[in-house]
């Protein structure tokens, strides 16, 4: 953030040469600004370049209020948020004013007062553009009140008259002239609530109460939706979907490497977790959402395998503390763990009550073969299964620690075997090296060349 413009009255704005520009020509500027000098404005958004956001881009370079539509978890929000930095980062307003007027356009009674009372001394301020973006989670006991405003009876109290303009307290539409307003889950906003909207929608003023209030307010409204609200919790009338400029779907990632760039960029994880098991939970996640056993119109949602890569790390972190390991790294072993505490995150068809956990692991088990695949073709591990025919067995779990499990592995010893595997992965300390065997281990179980014996504690490879 850089320093606030030291201008602060009407008169040095002036002299300053500013210029006051319409929110939505604002905007517009900015965006064609960012494309033309080759500036990523939607920074942190991973699968959607070719298909959302050219079409958000275009709506908004044609000045229009837009509405999202999509599953949980595809984005919307921050979408929304990330159009913070298409403003620009200072703005001028009336110093005191309520609803952050441009000094050169007042449009409350108090404002245009003081306008002619100080002239070029009225005082200007300076608001930096997160102060621009309001954002209001659409609930059933929202109010007109909320979003629009209402007579503010302390006001009336103070001695001014219940006609006078000045004794309105003004919702969260009107305070954000001059800026951006989301809504989300709109749907979810009662009927009656979406009609008080129609007005600033269209034809940008307000109306409260019978009071004659014409506000040309300069505010842009987006909002989010989930398609199916349409028909379960609520809808969005008529009117208002008709007012809405630009009504854009959004999507899950269309391509792994994005759905693993989502989880890398928003999970918090407390331990190393090596990419193969994020590759891991991203496949997961995207075979449930091709799974008939799944409800697909409530979605699987991006903060699933999110969840998924800070609980193994969680787990990882608690055997390195419990069993003394000097570092924390995530294993196969850790991935059961996820399938535990995420299956309360997914809405299952109604027919297969008492499945889900059965389905939840069959489905890891093809995520995890699917990267087995990808990342050792082409490797021969007859070695390994000969040793493990042989009699041979290899024990893991959550309370096995890395260096032990290694040192019980005399079925590869420093085999070319156990070198190619690790160099694969890229595995360089002893959580990773371990983690690499585990994968191979279980690639091997999958593809039903050796057997596995595992009482949640402790698993064995023979």
């Amino acid at each position: 953030m850089t320093s606030a413009p030291s201008i602060s009255t009407v008169g040095e704005l002036r002299a300053s040469g500013h210029v006051q520009k319409p929110l939505r020509t604002e905007i517009r500027d900015n965006l064609l600004g960012m494309l033309r000098e080759g500036v990523d404005p939607w920074p942190g958004l991973h699968g959607l370049g070719g298909t959302v956001i050219p079409q958000l881009e275009r709506a908004l370079i044609a000045g229009h209020d837009v509405v999202l539509l999509g599953e949980r978890g595809q984005g919307k929000t921050r979408l929304l948020r990330t159009m913070i930095g298409l403003l620009d980062e200072w703005t001028p307003v009336i110093a005191g004013s309520e609803l952050g007027e441009h000094p050169y356009e007042p449009i409350t009674h108090a404002s245009r007062r003081r306008a002619l009372e100080l002239g070029d001394a009225l005082g200007v301020e300076w608001r930096h553009r997160d102060d621009r973006y309001a954002e209001k989670l659409a609930t059933p006991d929202t109010s007109v009140a909320d979003l629009i405003g209402d007579v503010d009876p302390m006001k009336v109290a103070e001695g001014r008259s219940l006609g006078d303009p000045e004794t309105i307290h003004y919702g969260l539409i009107p305070r954000s002239h001059r800026g951006i307003v989301a809504i989300n889950e709109l749907p979810d906003l009662a009927e009656r609530i979406q009609v008080a909207m129609l007005n600033v929608m269209e034809e940008r003023d307000i109306q409260i109460r019978g009071y004659v209030v014409r506000l040309p307010l300069d505010v842009l409204v987006v909002a989010s939706a989930n398609p199916e609200d349409y028909t379960n919790r609520g809808r969005i009338i008529t009117p208002l979907k008709d007012r809405f400029g630009a009504e854009i779907r959004t999507h899950y990632p269309l391509e792994l490497e994005d759905e693993v760039a989502v989880i890398r960029q928003e999970a918090d994880l407390v331990a190393e977790v090596p990419d193969y098991l994020v590759e891991i939970l991203a496949r997961f996640t995207r075979n449930l959402r091709e799974s008939s056993s799944v409800d697909q119109r409530s979605g699987v949602s991006a903060r699933f395998a999110i969840a998924g890569a800070e609980t193994i790390a969680a787990a990882a972190i608690h055997r390195a503390t419990a069993q003394g390991e000097d570092e924390a790294v995530a294993r196969v072993v850790d991935l059961e763990t996820a399938v535990d505490v995420l299956g309360g995150k997914i809405e299952f068809e109604s027919g297969e009550e008492g499945r889900e956990a059965e389905i939840l692991t069959h489905l890891l088990r093809t995520a995890t073969a699917e990267t087995v695949r990808q990342h050792f073709r082409g490797i021969d591990f007859g070695l390994l299964v000969d040793r493990l025919e042989a009699g041979e067995m290899v024990s893991t779990g959550e309370r096995v620690t890395a260096r032990d499990f290694l040192t019980g592995l005399p079925v590869l010893g420093e085999s070319e075997l156990y070198d190619e595997v690790c160099d694969r992965l890229g595995a360089t300390n002893d959580g990773q090296r371990a983690g690499a065997i585990e994968l191979a281990l279980e690639g091997l179980y999958l593809a039903r060349k050796i057997g596995k014996d595992s009482d949640g504690a402790e698993t064995v490879y023979g």
